[in-house]
Order: structure tokens, then C-alpha cells, then sequence
């Protein structure tokens, strides 16, 4: 299943090590203002070869609208993006099909779609493929941005380093880029950073935790059951490669709560309902309280690194040894920032769209 959403919907294609990356979106409202620069903004933000914690893949990533955009406006047709991929070296995956990558996609791929899938790169399991999301996400938060809707993510935690701080979205903006890991503090940047460079110095790697908020979001919005804010949310989050795991509000800290002090008391605040505090997420029974949208994402740790492993030989099966080859992040945390943002900005404006809160000609 390659495409996602219901009336904003998405369809992903290419592969890691292919000619290109696209994305086709179907359903932008028509007369919509594209700002092509901004999109390019979140694509650098994304791609690789940004600075020595990152892979030493070089990919400009420049960004190309083929279709469906007329004079920097929508037309209300298909609307579909591209990237080409240029900085390629496929030799290092020759053997992934005979002896596959512990924790990569290779093994479970190989079983479903036997030897023709392209595992090159990881091929379409890779990470890569979260340029499209970007590109997709990019509309979004444009016509978001148009219905005071404002979406942003920072990096909570590296490893054992962790801000236990709560920050605002203001904070965020302000904040999150102006460090190489996309936090907020500049003390604990630089302890992120210290974790991933150890990390890397031992051929190794390690993941952490996005936070993400939006704000701006009207109360009412949400498809219960099956598509609930958090239903929706979790679906784009675990298309995210790498994401193991995800919690709205205060979360798992629920459990240490007892009903009283986790409950969010109703209040009156310049004639409109708020609550006193924000423990759900801006989430209730699936739909919006508007109050802020608030989540967490688990990433794991990269699971490409140049310590051997063990794995198996598939011709001869039969255990074996293995290094892994090629240009990988040691932390994927701090690019995954800006796919975590376009994910969201995707599934709230389907959201809209389905309540009927923006028209399909703009």
C-alpha cells in the first residue's frame, strides 16, 4: 500500500538507489499559492550529508513540481513531485539477498516478494523514501498554515540524554535550528551531540525521541473510531521507518497518575473553552479539543553500523558473520524531524478536509 489519506492523499514511489523519488498528491485544493521555497527549506532539513553526524551520502535533493501547478497555483489536478538521486553506489549491497542485515528489511522482504526486490540501498524500505513524505508534507503545512494551524517537532532525547523539560511550539520555532540535533537547549545539544559522535567513533549508533506539537487545530476534529486523531497520527508515525513507538499527551506517565491529577479540568479563558492543563494531548475520545495536539515518537537506533554482526547464509543456510558497508547516519533522530512535521501536517489536513472546515477551491 502506496498511497495514504482520504481526500489529501498520497502516493509514494521510487527507491533508494532508483532514478528518482516522487510523490503524487491527490486532492490539493485548486487556487492554492505554492511556495516552492519552502518546501525545498524542509527537503534540506531532510537530506543527507548536512554535517559530520550525519551519513556522508551527498544528495542536493532539489526539489521538482511536474505537474498539477500552474504560476505558483494549484490547479486541482494531480499535483506530482520529484527528486533525483545522484550521489549512488549499489556495490556495497550485492550480498544482502544471501546474507541479509540483522534489524533491515531484507530478510522478511525476500520472503514476500522474492529475488526481484530491489534491496539496493534498502531499496524501497529506505529511509529515503521519507523525501516524498516532505515533499507531500510541504502542501500541507502551507494550507495548514493558511488556517492558523502551526506544526513543529524537536528532539526530546539522544540515547541516555534527555530533555525533561516541557517547551512550547514558540520555543520550538525559535530554537530547534539552531543546533546540529534539533533540540531546543544548547547545553543539551551538545551532550546529543557527544552520544552520536561516541557512537559513531565505535561503529555504532542510537535513536531517541521526537516530540511533536500543533497548534491552532478547532475542536471537533477527528473520525471516530477507526480514524481518530490518534488512529490516523500512529499510522503516518509507523510508516516512518525506524519508529517503534508513539504516545499522545503525558503518555505512559499516566500510570504513575492517579484519575484526579491526570484528569484536564474545563475552564473559561477569553470567552472560549480551554482546559487548565493538557495531559490528553488536545485528544479526547479521537477528536480535538483545541487544545494543543501534543505526541511523542520513539526512533531506533540506526541499524546499519560497522561492528560485525551476526546472520545467516540463505545459499548454504547456514550461520555466519557480516560487516555492514556503505554511508549511514549514526542517529536518524535529527533528520526524522521534518518527516515527523510532514506526516502530521498530512493527516490534520485530511482531517480538515473531511469535517469540511477547508473548501476544495481555495
Amino acid at each position: 500500500m502506496n498511497t495514504f489519506g482520504k481526500l489529501f492523499r498520497v502516493t509514494t514511489f521510487g527507491e533508494s538507489h532508483g532514478k528518482l523519488i516522487g510523490v503524487v498528491v491527490d486532492g490539493c485544493p485548486a487556487g492554492m499559492e505554492i511556495d516552492e521555497k519552502l518546501i525545498q527549506e524542509d527537503l534540506n532539513r531532510r537530506r543527507p550529508g548536512q554535517n559530520d553526524i550525519s551519513t556522508p551520502r551527498k544528495e542536493k535533493d532539489i526539489l521538482q513540481i511536474m505537474s498539477g501547478v500552474v504560476n505558483g497555483v494549484s490547479t486541482g489536478a494531480p499535483i506530482c513531485m520529484i527528486i533525483e538521486n545522484k550521489d549512488k553506489d549499489s556495490s556495497k549491497y550485492d550480498g544482502v539477498k544471501v546474507t541479509p542485515r540483522p534489524s533491515h528489511a531484507d530478510f522478511p522482504a525476500l520472503m514476500k516478494y522474492g529475488n526481484w526486490v530491489d534491496l539496493r540501498g534498502s531499496g524501497r524500505f529506505s529511509g529515503r523514501n521519507t523525501a516524498a513524505f516532505v515533499m507531500a508534507g510541504g502542501l500541507a503545512k502551507q494550507l495548514l498554515k493558511k488556517e492558523n494551524v502551526k506544526i513543529g517537532a524537536y528532539t526530546k532525547a539522544i540515547y541516555d540524554v534527555n530533555d525533561d523539560q516541557d517547551h512550547t511550539l514558540e520555543e520550538i520555532l525559535a530554537f530547534a535550528e539552531k543546533n546540529k540535533v534539533r533540540t531546543i537547549n544548547a547545553q543539551i545539544a551538545d551532550k546529543m551531540i557527544d552520544a552520536i559522535s561516541k557512537a559513531k567513533e565505535n561503529e555504532d549508533s542510537v535513536g531517541g525521541i521526537i516530540t511533536c506539537i500543533a497548534e491552532g487545530l478547532p475542536a471537533g476534529i477527528g473520525e471516530p473510531m477507526f480514524e481518530s486523531i490518534e488512529s490516523r497520527i500512529s499510522s503516518a508515525m509507523f510508516s516512518i521507518p525506524a519508529v517503534k513507538g508513539i504516545e499522545f499527551g503525558i503518555g505512559f506517565k499516566a500510570i504513575t497518575m492517579y484519575g484526579s491529577e491526570h484528569n484536564d479540568p474545563y475552564v473559561i479563558e477569553d470567552n472560549k473553552v480551554k482546559t487548565e492543563t493538557n495531559n490528553a494531548g488536545g485528544i479526547i475520545g479521537g477528536i480535538s479539543t483545541g487544545m494543543p495536539v501534543k505526541f511523542s515518537v520513539i526512533v531506533k537506533p540506526t541499524a546499519s553500523i560497522g561492528k560485525e554482526q551476526d546472520t545467516v547464509d540463505l545459499s548454504e543456510m547456514k550461520d555466519t558473520k557480516m560487516k555492514i558497508e556503505g554511508r549511514h547516519d549514526p542517529c536518524i533522530v535529527p533528520r526524522a524531524i521534518p518527516v515527523v512535521e510532514a506526516m502530521t501536517s498530512i493527516v490534520l489536513l485530511d482531517l480538515m478536509l473531511q469535517a469540511g472546515k477547508i473548501p476544495r477551491v481555495l
